[in-house]
């Protein structure tokens, strides 16, 4: 066994602190990948997940100055926990007060419109909040990149398909982000991230088209 390995193995956070990591962060990225394939898959079970990975990288982000996305981290916490009671719930059934299985559907017009200005007033907000904030890292990107993803994860719990369209563009702009701010493992995650959700995309395609077919 060498040097380099003891450490790790005696105390894997503190080697993890010393090639630029944490454990908070490693926990962050197993959670995170399982969760986001859960969603891909409509498993019930991401929510869970997805609350765990929200505790982590409240850790994570507020070490490293992006306050945004520590608020988005809460705010993911929540509404986790929504999507999960959602989800189990089921949607309300046409006939009547029985809730049947929540289908994925395409994002209705008027919604998309209600969307995009809670977004644009979440990331004027936000940015203007944060940038005062000492020590706050690119605060006007950030807030945008946190804005798209609070709409993005809402409609992830209405299985509105367009979700994963947002979360496509969004993570392309965060590997960039997280190299920048020097988390490699999180900018991995999210390289990650960015496979799934255009697989999520495909799959949940897939669904709302058979559930277009069943209800013909």
């Amino acid at each position: 066994m060498t040097s380099t390995e003891l450490p790790l193995l005696s105390d894997p956070c503190a080697w993890l602190v010393a090639h630029g990591s944490s454990c908070a962060e490693l926990f962050g990225f197993i959670t995170g990948v399982l969760n986001v394939w859960l969603v891909t898959r409509e498993n019930i079970w991401s929510w869970p997940l997805g609350v765990l990975n929200a505790g982590f990288y409240i850790v994570v982000f507020a070490r490293t100055g992006l306050y945004s996305d520590t608020g988005l981290q809460v705010v993911y916490l929540v509404l986790s926990l929504y999507g999960w009671w959602h989800w189990l719930r089921g949607a309300p059934s046409r006939g009547g007060p029985s809730h049947g299985a929540v289908v994925v559907t395409r994002t209705p017009r008027r919604m998309a419109v209600i969307m995009a200005a809670i977004a644009l007033v979440s990331w004027l907000t936000l940015a203007t909040i944060t940038r005062r904030l000492p020590g706050a890292a690119l605060p006007w990107l950030d807030a945008a990149l946190v804005s798209i993803s609070l709409v993005a994860q809402y409609m992830m719990t209405r299985k509105l398909l367009e979700n994963w369209l947002l979360w496509i563009a969004v993570d392309v702009v965060y590997i960039g982000l997280f190299i920048n701010r020097q988390l490699p493992l999180t900018a991995l995650l999210y390289a990650v991230f960015l496979v799934l959700a255009i697989i999520g995309y495909v799959q949940w395609h897939r669904s709302a088209a058979r559930t277009r077919l069943a209800n013909a």
